[in-house]
């Protein structure tokens, strides 16, 4: 996957060669476990859509913790 060029909440590129690194493992592992979960779900005979609406739903309604 392509990954965008990251920014910080004043629109500043966020330079850090650790820190781009750190969020593309992240979303690489997100993606993996997402695959997982969508093939599960189709496994169980799941709707595609409904798969993809609660994956969609789920990141709409991710919260921050700190």
């Amino acid at each position: 996957m392509q990954y965008p060029i990251w920014h910080n909440d004043a629109l500043e590129k966020i330079t850090c060669v650790e820190k781009i690194k750190v969020m593309q493992q992240n979303l690489d592992e997100l993606e993996n476990i997402a695959k997982d979960v969508f093939d599960d779900g189709l496994l169980m005979g799941i709707s595609q859509e409904q798969l993809r609406q609660c994956l969609v739903d789920l990141m709409l309604n991710l919260k921050n913790t700190h």
